[in-house]
């Protein structure tokens, strides 16, 4: 039986100074040389996801974008990816455009990826998200709200300084049953997230692509986020870091310990054995 191991990265396999320990580090390289099959699964995208995992000798292709993106980890190749159609992409425009906000556009022009964001326009979270990006390629300001909705779009952020500012947005998009939306406080600060996509995109649908192009047939879990749920759900074992919100212990096999405390890398320690 051929088992891959899948973690979350943001409060589950990284720390909350945002890092991977030199532990955790050491420990997946060990065991990955070992034979395990070992990756992630992460809202983030790649760019973002390897500048922290780039110490990481990954094995087997990455879940980004919540599962929007399979990517090659090594050479950033695109292995699947999901957009939207234009019926969507107007019924998200008309939402945000009826409640004034204004978000991050994932997009592909030309076929290169960028992230677009209307000048002048930002809260003080996506100030903060765009100041932690400095230096990369894919940021791309423009100067309008119509300006935003082009190219091969397949995800959509919405960053606001309180919930209240994204509640009405969230309310409506759940109205329409070919989106996927997640609304959630973004975990090292204080403002909140709300992502949008496809209803197909989730960690789990990525996960069910991902076993068939590599021929794994056993899924153990990591994660600590209400997106980490249905991840959960598909997986033949999960299991909750300490500090992962309650909805998600409760359908976990068992708690580890948190993720300042190693709780991935000392789980797979003990159990590799029975992983290879």
């Amino acid at each position: 039986m051929k088992t891959m191991i899948i973690s979350d990265l943001d409060g589950t396999l990284l720390n909350s100074d945002v890092k991977l320990s030199e532990f955790t580090i050491s420990a997946i390289n060990s065991l990955v040389r070992l034979g395990i099959n070992f990756t992630y699964a992460t809202a983030r995208s790649l760019n973002s996801a390897m500048l922290l995992t780039n110490r990481l000798e990954l094995n087997f292709p990455v879940i980004t974008y919540n599962g929007a993106c399979i990517k090659n980890p090594a050479t950033g190749e695109i292995i699947e990816i999901q957009c939207m159609d234009a019926s969507q992409i107007k019924y998200i425009r008309d939402t945000l455009e009826t409640f004034g906000v204004t978000p991050l556009v994932y997009t592909f022009l030309d076929g290169e990826e960028k992230v677009l964001w209307q000048r002048g326009s930002e809260s003080d979270g996506m100030k903060h998200y765009l100041n932690s990006r400095s230096g990369d390629e894919r940021m791309l300001p423009v100067d309008s709200f119509d300006d935003l909705f082009c190219g091969e779009i397949f995800y959509f952020t919405c960053i606001e300084d309180t919930r209240d500012a994204l509640m009405p947005v969230y309310d409506d998009l759940k109205c329409n049953d070919s989106l996927n939306s997640i609304l959630q406080r973004e975990i090292y600060r204080t403002e909140f997230w709300l992502e949008i996509m496809d209803y197909r995109v989730s960690k789990a649908n990525a996960l069910d692509d991902l076993k068939k192009l590599t021929g794994v047939d056993r899924i153990i879990s990591f994660g600590d986020s209400i997106n980490d749920v249905p991840l959960f759900e598909v997986s033949d074992e999960c299991y909750a870091v300490q500090n992962a919100v309650d909805s998600l212990k409760k359908i976990a096999d068992d708690v580890v310990e948190s993720n300042d405390n190693d709780g991935v890398a000392k789980w797979l320690l003990e159990n590799y054995k029975r992983l290879v």
